[in-house]
């Protein structure tokens, strides 16, 4: 069975307060970003049906919301999400040659994951730094001014950590 870990549900509980009774749906992108956190990095079905249960919202309002910004994952991802932004100022200072480098360099497409589940690569809507474009998210930050070869350092740097 589904269940947040007490601590993570004292946090729901506490989000939930802070919106009035019958208001509770104004907690769900806390929420999912909670349960994206305990439950694996994704939220597959079960996960937003919890979420929907707890807040007394029906499913599909969890659905919607799950499936239109891309901070949340629809399907498992690897220790390291590549988010790289898509939109036009990145896409001027090269991110479609960078996207591809990745896919090349990692052999596997946009939404994909490697074998070693180590990498999963996504694109993503504008991140909001458009002056350090091309850029990615990789985890809680930003890598800005993206080249091939800070790619490779980055891919390096990712692989360390995970040995």
């Amino acid at each position: 069975m589904i269940q947040f870990s007490p601590e993570k549900l004292d946090k729901v509980n506490e989000i939930m307060s802070r919106y009035p009774a019958g208001r509770h749906k104004s907690a769900l992108i806390p929420v999912l970003h909670l349960a994206q956190q305990e439950f694996g990095g994704w939220l597959d079905t079960p996960v937003m049906d919890y979420v929907a249960t707890l807040l007394k919202i029906e499913p599909i309002e969890v659905y919607e919301v799950a499936s239109f910004y891309s901070m949340y994952n629809l399907k498992p991802v690897g220790i390291y999400l590549f988010e790289v932004c898509q939109t036009g100022p990145c896409m001027v200072n090269g991110s479609d040659a960078i996207i591809d480098y990745i896919k090349k360099k990692l052999n596997i497409a946009v939404g994909e994951t490697t074998a070693d589940n180590l990498f999963t690569l996504k694109t993503v809507e504008c991140l909001g730094a458009c002056g350090y474009a091309p850029m990615m998210q990789l985890g809680n930050n930003y890598r800005e001014h993206l080249t091939p070869e800070k790619v490779d350092a980055i891919i390096e740097e990712c692989r360390a950590k995970a040995n």
